[in-house]
């Protein structure tokens, strides 16, 4: 057995001692220590380089009033670069601008570069301004959306094409081209058919003009009728049948659209404010106060003014020894006077109650010489139909149109199945 020396308890006592005193001052020298300060040092570079300079543009629409002169003042025009702007402008561009048109200042940073005078949503006029000026005219390029609508009358034309989200100014069309043998008042019949198909044309995602139609159908009370848009070698725009024959006649068969007839054409008739049985040689249709009343052919006014029971009264003169009279108007279209010279189509006046009147209507007559005629009856003369010279291309079109039909019918059914 391996036997082990005993440690004196002195010794251990001065071990013990030692160790705490050491620790003791230790503990002493990290509480008066302080850490030496931290030099901060910041470095600053100069940057020698510019932003680059943003685009920048306003906005301003002509004022009745305004001169170019004080527009290009209000918008920085430099005067020399407004001096040698006017001086290019040899074709008289700039005189032709009018309040309404809106004009776009282009800079970049502070420096001009460009006038653009936007005329309408597809032409305006770009004034370019760098180390030289110029200026031209400029016509935004355009997309075509062919546009398929069709649909089944139940009240009223108007309502049914509004159902059939059909533009307003495309109703207004289609009314207008089939209005020479259709009356959409007194004609109409619950169950007839319309088919449609219009141009839109748009420039850069946005409409720019209303939609045009290429092709229209109208089935009504059992008769069929067809309109196909057509050029002649002048650029005209007219509508025939399948036929060649043009729909438009010597005269509308309506002096208003969508109003409904209120007294028809009646030699015996009792009059409802003398209450005496007294002739009504025309016909009445009763339509909102204000409503547009057009003037159903071309002639001359011979007379516009107030006389007897049909108040403010318009009389006109056409062709062939026909005359057109319109009674009861609130007021007459501006211009309107004695010896004016109106286009079918024109709005000539508005409805209203004046004279012997019960309500706001229109009364309408229509005459061959010294000879009262229904307007409902009367058989109208038609325009000039396609020439022969023309007539194969008009083939042409018509197979084309019916083809295009076919294809947006079948289409159309497919998507509703």
């Amino acid at each position: 057995m391996i036997g082990f020396k005993r440690i004196p308890k002195r010794l251990v006592l001065i071990t013990f001692v030692s160790s705490v005193v050491l620790i003791l001052l230790l503990y002493a020298d990290v509480k008066t220590y302080q850490t030496l300060p931290i030099e901060e040092i910041e470095i600053s570079e100069e940057l020698i380089t510019q932003l680059p300079e943003t685009p920048l543009f306003a906005l301003h629409q002509v004022k009745d009033g305004e001169s170019l002169s004080v527009i290009f003042e209000n918008f920085n025009v430099p005067l020399n670069t407004a001096y040698k702007i006017f001086r290019l402008d040899s074709q008289d561009l700039l005189t032709k601008i009018k309040p309404g048109d809106e004009m776009r200042f282009s800079y970049m940073g502070e420096k001009l570069t460009s006038i653009e005078v936007m005329k309408d949503k597809l032409n305006s006029l770009l004034i370019t301004i760098s180390n030289d000026i110029s200026i031209k005219k400029v016509k935004k390029n355009v997309e075509l959306i062919s546009s398929f609508k069709k649909g089944v009358i139940g009240t009223s034309f108007y309502e049914a094409a509004i159902e059939s989200d059909i533009p307003d100014s495309v109703i207004m069309d289609f009314a207008y081209i089939f209005g020479w043998d259709v009356d959409f008042v007194f004609d109409i019949r619950e169950g007839d058919r319309f088919y449609v198909i219009y141009e839109t044309p748009y420039s850069n995602g946005e409409q720019v003009e209303n939609g045009d139609i290429v092709f229209a159908k109208f089935i009504n009370n059992k008769n069929t009728y067809f309109a196909n848009r057509f050029y002649n070698e002048d650029g005209k725009k007219e509508y025939f049948d399948s036929k060649g024959n043009n729909m438009q006649k010597a005269f509308l068969k309506a002096p208003l659209d969508f109003a409904y007839i209120s007294s028809h054409f009646n030699p015996n008739r009792m009059h409802p404010v003398l209450h005496t049985i007294r002739a009504h040689n025309g016909v009445d249709y009763a339509a909102k106060r204000g409503s547009p009343v057009r003037s159903t052919g071309d002639g001359t006014i011979s007379f516009a003014g107030r006389r007897n029971g049909c108040g403010n009264e318009i009389v006109i003169k056409h062709s062939n020894d026909y005359t057109t009279r319109y009674c009861h108007l609130q007021k007459f279209e501006k211009n309107i006077s004695n010896g004016k010279k109106v286009i079918q189509g024109d709005t000539i006046g508005f409805v209203g109650s004046t004279g012997l009147a019960t309500g706001p209507h229109l009364h309408y007559e229509f005459k061959i010489g010294d000879t009262r005629i229904d307007p409902i009856k009367v058989r109208l003369p038609s325009a000039e139909p396609i020439s022969k010279k023309l007539k194969p291309s008009f083939d042409t079109l018509i197979q084309e149109n019916n083809l295009m039909l076919e294809s947006f019918n079948e289409l159309s059914s497919y998507e509703n199945e």
